[in-house]
C-alpha cells in the first residue's frame, strides 16, 4: 500500500511517500513561486521516486491551520488527483503530527482516527 501525504500547512512543502518498504520525503520552500509550479514539484517527485499516480492507494493533505494559498492550492490538487483517479483522501491537522512523524498519520487512519472524505481548511488568522 502506498500513501502520499501533501503537507503545505506550514513554511514548507512536503511530499512524503510511505508504504511497507520504503519512506521518501522531499521539501520546498512555501513560496508563490513554488505553488505556482505545484504540480511540477508534485509530479516531479513522484518520477524521481519511479511511483505512479495510479500505484497510490492513499492521499493525505494537512488541512492547516496555515496559509490560505498554500492550504487551498495543496488541497484543490490532491482533490482533483484524488477524484480524477478513485484515490482515498485524508485530511489531517498539523497537531496529529508528533514531531513531523508523518508515519503516525498511518496508524492513526487504521484508528480512524482523522478524517476521510470530509475535507476541510482550518486557515490561521
Amino acid at each position: 500500500m502506498i500513501n502520499f501525504i501533501i503537507d503545505a500547512a506550514s513554511e514548507e512543502i512536503i511530499f512524503v511517500i510511505i508504504d511497507n518498504k520504503r519512506s521518501y520525503t522531499t521539501s520546498y520552500t512555501n513560496s508563490r513561486e513554488n505553488f505556482d509550479n505545484f504540480m511540477k514539484l508534485l509530479d516531479n517527485f513522484l518520477v524521481n521516486k519511479k511511483i505512479s499516480i495510479k500505484d497510490i492507494d492513499k492521499i493525505f493533505i494537512n488541512l492547516g491551520p496555515g496559509k490560505f494559498t498554500s492550504l487551498r492550492i495543496s488541497l484543490s490538487i490532491a482533490k482533483a488527483i484524488s477524484l480524477a483517479n478513485k484515490i482515498s483522501l485524508i485530511g489531517f491537522k498539523s497537531t496529529d503530527l508528533i514531531n513531523k512523524n508523518y508515519k503516525n498519520l498511518i496508524n492513526l487512519d487504521k484508528k480512524k482516527i482523522i478524517i476521510k472524505d470530509l475535507i476541510k481548511p482550518i486557515y490561521s488568522s
